[in-house]
């Protein structure tokens, strides 16, 4: 996974990512996508307490909820950065949604969508130089402190 840091945040730059929404997407060689969210978020949310996912079959406009979290100073929702199915949720999360603040970008993954226009979803996603680029604007403007990590955090380095 190649990466940059931005503030101490891990931005790769292999995932499409929401920007605005601090949510990332893998495009999977099934034809389906990978979803969560970004290392700015979880350093935003602090240490997660619960994460309870969309079921599988539930259909999901772009920036409506796939997934609530809740921290001890956040409850707020994970939107999706696609419109389409959900196919799988992350059973992981209900067990250990500590998940999302140590392993954001692997073990941490919230659904697995079947998307409705995925080439149109993404055209609307940062990937690369020009994710990192956008993220170094949004924390300079919304002046985001620095990411933070907790013990056992392992996407990085």
């Amino acid at each position: 996974m190649g990466y940059a840091k931005v503030n101490e945040c891990i931005i790769p730059t292999d995932l499409h990512i929401a920007v605005k929404d601090n949510t990332w997407v893998r495009v999977n060689e099934d034809g389906t996508v990978t979803v969560g969210m970004t290392d700015v978020a979880q350093s935003l949310a602090g240490p997660i307490l619960h994460a309870k996912s969309k079921s599988p079959g539930t259909a999901r406009k772009k920036g409506r909820p796939i997934a609530t979290v809740e921290s001890g100073k956040w409850v707020g929702p994970i939107k999706s950065p696609v419109s389409g199915e959900i196919v799988e949720v992350n059973e992981e999360l209900a067990a250990n949604p500590r998940l999302l603040n140590t392993s954001p970008y692997r073990k941490g993954w919230v659904v697995k969508m079947k998307p409705d226009n995925l080439d149109a979803d993404l055209a609307d996603l940062q990937i690369g130089d020009e994710a990192v680029e956008a993220y170094r604007k949004k924390i300079e403007e919304e002046n985001i402190p620095a990411c933070s990590h907790i013990e056992g955090t392992e996407d990085y380095e």
